[in-house]
């Protein structure tokens, strides 16, 4: 039996014990991650917590519906156990209130092909339980020639830097461009990072420059039983200039190779990025996401107007 359960009714114990258990168990499903990204989440829960699924709703215009939270690739349905959707039965468990969802799922959960409203999005993993040299040959030609370019300008990496100064880098360049992102976000990605910290959840990298120290790149990471993901970066131009990025993953990739960990780099649908992680060598790990619109005809044109707020 699949239950409807709201926040105060999760037992947050049981809960992190599936996530932890379950094969796909990523880290933004635990109850911590989720109560930063998404405070007052909901959940359907299967039996005694035998498989769950977060709910992350809100509501505009009078109308519930369910979204996927910012630092939040994948979420969908987790279970220690085999999983096997082909009835459906959590996405038809999604209480009726929700008059539109658009959400994203997970590797694992593998939906009927003939269901409606189903996408694939890209996900790039990098399996690092080999040598670092093995690993190094196996980066595509044009990502060998920026790190040598990077290592002849003798950048060197700089552990524990401040989520701030990644932030700052990203507000200052790429960021400028990106419209759905306010105060609120980072500020959110601030305290994040910090219960992550603290739960030894997360690390934070930045490369520097040999002449005045001064960072050019960084990146906040999660790490979760061997999966170790590209969650935020910031670059500014003189790192692109400098090739910083490149030596910055190649660093982490150096640390935590020979070993049963693997490199999650989030993505992407964006061809150009998807091209830069696959240049060290990461596959492609389709993930479904999930929509369908309930809503009336007054409803879907209020839709496409609130899309546009």
């Amino acid at each position: 039996m699949i239950r409807y359960l709201r926040h105060s009714e999760i037992d947050r114990e049981k809960w992190d014990a599936c996530i932890h258990d379950s094969e796909n168990g990523l880290v933004y499903a635990y109850s911590w991650y989720l109560d930063v990204i998404h405070p007052e989440w909901e959940a359907l829960v299967k039996d005694d917590y035998a498989a769950v699924m977060p709910l992350t709703g809100g509501r505009k215009f009078g109308v519930n519906y369910l979204f996927q939270p910012f630092f939040a690739q994948q979420l969908g349905i987790f279970s220690p156990e085999c999983m096997n959707l082909k009835d459906n039965e959590f996405i038809e468990a999604i209480p009726a209130k929700f008059r539109f969802v658009e959400i994203r799922l997970n590797a694992l959960n593998a939906l009927p092909p003939a269901t409606n409203g189903v996408e694939n999005h890209t996900n790039i993993l990098l399996f690092l339980d080999a040598p670092y040299e093995f690993l190094r040959n196996h980066y595509h030609t044009n990502t060998k020639r920026n790190l040598a370019k990077a290592e002849n300008n003798h950048l060197h990496l700089v552990k524990n830097i401040d989520i701030k100064d990644i932030i700052d880098l990203f507000r200052a360049n790429r960021g400028a461009s990106v419209s759905t992102w306010g105060d609120a976000e980072y500020a959110r990605l601030q305290r994040l990072s910090a219960v992550a910290l603290q739960r030894n959840h997360a690390f934070t990298y930045g490369v520097a420059t040999p002449d005045s120290d001064e960072i050019v790149c960084g990146a906040l990471f999660m790490k979760n039983k061997g999966r170790i993901t590209f969650l935020f970066s910031g670059c500014g131009e003189k790192g692109k200039s400098l090739q910083a990025m490149t030596f910055l993953l190649d660093s982490v990739i150096r640390e935590f190779c020979n070993a049963q960990n693997v490199l999650d780099f989030e993505g992407s649908d964006n061809a150009n990025l998807a091209r830069f992680y696959e240049g060290f060598g990461g596959e492609n790990f389709a993930y479904s996401g999930y929509s369908v619109n309930r809503m009336s005809f007054f409803g879907r044109s209020l839709l496409r107007i609130w899309k546009k707020i």
